[in-house]
């Protein structure tokens, strides 16, 4: 065990000061410390880089998985480096190019959405529409059906003839129903959603991922783009996970690099050049915009800063 110990170190030792640590959670009875599954583990290389996944804050899930890929990425690399990070398709058991290689992918998206709007109702799509971004989500919340369909119909009539695509978050039966370029759907939604339903009807699927395990998971559906996050702390929705910060970004896109890929969550025009930097090719916000004194120059100035 001591030889598994050292070697967790030395990966800890080695990154953390990359910004791939984060403080780990106080263990309550309802919340107990990470379990490694040592039983089922390959050879000491994946249980050290398990253990020290687990140090350096990441979940349960995430930890299990990283540390197989430590395993493959010595094996793989030749030999045990602390200094390195898995961050390749073979190091987590990934088929580089899968949606290329899977007949039942989602339609293709642009590889770069560019600046992502995330907007609250049709009147702000409208707006955003004029403003020329170039991506739009509406994320309009209601248990009123007619309301919901009301808004989808007005959202998707303010992109008709213009260059701005809009995807539809969770609703996406109505959708569908009124033939929606895209749908966007969150963790929670994904067992729900009729997935097939959504790819017979041609229209384009993102999903949102909080790290490793739920990366992996989304890949085997070959969505339209995948969304990672959130990225900062954000209150707009409780998140199942702490931010991720930049460091986890970095490594997150290296590994997804073949996808669209969103990055989102308390992103503004402070972070978002760090943010675009990380090789993700749209970035998504919220409050930066629908806080504005000006939204249509906030969104010019936003779309500068990603390219500087």
């Amino acid at each position: 065990m001591s030889l598994i110990r050292d070697l967790a170190d030395q990966i800890i030792a080695a990154h953390q000061n990359d910004d791939l640590c984060l403080p780990i959670p106080q263990a309550t009875l309802a919340n107990p410390p990470p379990t490694i599954h040592h039983e089922h583990t390959l050879d000491h290389v994946e249980l050290a880089g398990a253990i020290a996944a687990v140090a350096m804050g990441f979940t349960e899930a995430d930890a299990n998985i990283v540390g197989k890929a430590w395993s493959r990425m010595t094996h793989l690399d030749g030999g045990f480096h602390p200094q390195a990070w898995p961050n390749r398709p073979e190091h987590f058991d990934l088929l580089p190019w899968s949606r290329a290689m899977n007949p039942q992918a989602f339609p293709e998206c642009p590889k770069r959405l560019g600046l992502y709007a995330v907007m609250p109702d049709a009147k702000w799509v409208a707006r955003m529409v004029e403003a020329e971004a170039p991506t739009i989500q509406l994320r309009f919340k209601s248990t009123d059906r007619a309301a919901i369909h009301r808004e989808i119909k007005q959202a998707i009539a303010a992109v008709k003839d213009s260059k701005s695509l809009l995807f539809i978050n969770d609703y996406w039966e109505e959708a569908i129903e009124q033939n929606a370029y895209g749908v966007h759907l969150g963790q929670e939604d994904i067992a729900s959603a009729n997935l097939e339903a959504i790819r017979q009807a041609g229209l384009r699927l993102g999903l949102s991922s909080h790290g490793y395990a739920e990366m992996i998971a989304v890949d085997r559906l070959c969505p339209s783009y995948i969304a990672m996050g959130a990225i900062f702390p954000t209150n707009l929705k409780v998140m199942p996970t702490a931010p991720q910060g930049l460091g986890r970004l970095y490594q997150y896109a290296k590994l997804m690099s073949e996808y669209p890929l969103v990055a989102i969550g308390g992103i503004d025009a402070d972070s978002i050049h760090a943010v675009a930097q990380s090789g993700v090719g749209s970035v998504a916000v919220v409050r930066a915009i629908t806080q504005a004194s000006d939204p249509s120059a906030a969104v010019k100035k936003l779309q500068e800063l990603m390219k500087t």
